[in-house]
């Protein structure tokens, strides 16, 4: 799909403002979504929508579900609105910081709520309210009967589903039959959670729509091993005849490190083409009526993948393994047309990756952070972005421009200057002028580089288990002025 010259901002749906401990679908993304219309920004970017847990460190990168959407996420101010939950429900508010969400607090917090305003729909909504649950139940049976029995078990159990109960663990029929009955009404308040994230969802997307702000979405190739997907679809995975990994993700050694071993399940890409891809088809389905656009995360693995043995910790204990890539996305724009994507290159510009990527015209990533500055010609140097690429400031996985920029060496930084015409004295607005001036299609910058924030507002720290995944805006950061700076820059730039 051709994209036009467009910029944006990313920030992750945590991290707008609201006022019960993370950002959520209600008033605080909406005003978002009017500040990015101020600033005459056409996209909105952001992680992974899924479900997260603290055993997983929050990230939206492991989701217990690649269809569902997060329950922390949802607005209870919207479901007080439609009668499921009264004022006096959501008191006492705790002080949250509004600077960073606390997730084991908000946990308990939202959760609560939830079951409340479940009880009160089943004993007092309206028809109309009913035949609307009863119409997303039918519309989304496909995943959402085995994440609302995964999420159900998975509560009853404290643990993850390759530790339970043998013919639940195997998928046994009448395990399944049994345990649907046992515990269908915790089944159908997992059902009711997705339905109201489904309701604000549609509602946000319907009001960014109004306001010119398309989504941008995210796709991981992988998906975490304690899912949904991975128990109830155990044939798409390369797994032992006990539903275990027989081989997991990572990365090879390389001179500069040791690898990493990241210990997702891969995928049984010969069972997959079999079947025509369909668990990935129905994947991209159920994101495409989420999103606009989508970025794909670590696409070389589509073009082959580092299997590291599942009962080694060290991540040479590996090979190379081709993927089906060509096969997959031609089966891909067959079947769902011809979707925007853009693709996460990063590090990984080998001949066969790059041919997969221009066969089907997907724009690839550049960020400054990665470049040598003092070399002349690096492809990291905004002056040097081809038009088919996505230019950002900094991504969810980087430090901020400013955090990066101080820890700079002297040489380096008077190269940076000199490359990109600035004296330092504000270098986040040097960046975002540069990456917006480049050739490259869309341009994105981050709120915090927008602010100018240092290396605290950092998103994530890849390899690190704490501290991720926190940040957040106020909306008094969410300032008129710089939305006016970052307007002008877009016009002069041509990027509407």
């Amino acid at each position: 799909m051709r994209l036009s010259r467009q910029s944006g901002v990313f920030m992750h749906v945590t991290s707008v403002p609201g006022p019960h401990g993370i950002g959520d679908l209600g008033d605080g993304a909406r005003a978002f979504v009017d500040f990015l219309a101020d600033a005459e920004q056409s996209m909105w970017q952001f992680c992974p929508l899924g479900p997260t847990e603290p055993a997983m460190a929050n990230s939206p990168y492991q989701s217990t579900s690649s269809f569902a959407g997060n329950p922390l996420l949802i607005d209870l101010t919207d479901l007080v609105d439609r009668g499921w939950l009264t004022d006096d429900d959501l008191e006492p508010v705790p002080e949250f910081d509004p600077h960073a969400v606390d997730y084991e607090r908000v946990g308990e917090y939202k959760r609560s709520r939830l079951r409340t305003a479940f009880d009160r729909f089943e004993a007092e909504a309206t028809e109309d309210d009913r035949a609307a649950f009863d119409a997303f139940r039918e519309r989304e049976a496909g995943w959402l009967e085995d994440y609302a029995l995964f999420a159900a078990l998975k509560d009853e159990f404290r643990r993850a589903w390759i530790d339970w109960p043998t013919e639940l663990k195997t998928r046994d029929p009448g395990a399944l039959a049994d345990a649907r009955a046992e515990y269908a009404d915790e089944i159908r308040y997992r059902e009711f959670v997705q339905f109201c994230f489904d309701e604000q969802w549609s509602a946000l997307a319907d009001y960014a729509d109004e306001k010119g702000v398309t989504l941008v979405g995210d796709l991981p190739i992988y998906v975490a091993l304690d899912s949904a997907d991975v128990w109830a679809a155990p044939e798409a995975f390369d797994l032992t005849e006990s539903n275990e990994p027989a081989v997991v993700a990572g990365v090879p050694p390389n001179p500069d490190d040791s690898g990493q071993r990241w210990g997702n399940p891969l995928y049984d890409w010969e069972t997959l083409r079999e079947d025509g891809y369909g668990w990935w088809l129905d994947r991209l389905r159920r994101l495409f009526d989420l999103v606009d656009v989508t970025r794909i995360d670590h696409f070389k693995g589509f073009d082959e993948f580092w299997a590291i043995d599942a009962d080694s910790d060290d991540p040479g204990d590996g090979e190379w393994r081709d993927a089906p890539g060509h096969d997959f996305f031609e089966t891909v724009e067959r079947e769902l047309g011809d979707l925007p994507f853009i693709v996460e290159d990063l590090g990984f510009l080998d001949p066969s990756l790059v041919d997969l990527r221009d066969r089907f015209a997907f724009p690839g990533m550049r960020v400054p952070q990665y470049a040598d500055w003092c070399r002349e010609g690096d492809m990291y140097q905004p002056m040097h972005y081809p038009e088919n690429s996505v230019a950002y400031t900094s991504t969810h996985d980087t430090d901020t421009f400013v955090g990066y920029y101080r820890d700079l060496d002297d040489r380096t930084r008077d190269c940076l200057h000199y490359n990109i015409g600035a004296d330092g004295s504000e270098i986040h607005w040097s960046i975002i002028d540069a990456v917006w001036n480049s050739a490259s299609v869309l341009a994105f910058t981050t709120t915090q580089d927008l602010l100018g924030l240092d290396s605290h507002a950092r998103f994530n720290t890849p390899g690190t288990q704490t501290g991720n995944w926190e940040w957040r805006v106020t909306r008094e950061g969410l300032d008129g002025a710089v939305a006016d700076r970052l307007a002008d820059l877009t016009d002069l730039h041509i990027r509407n």
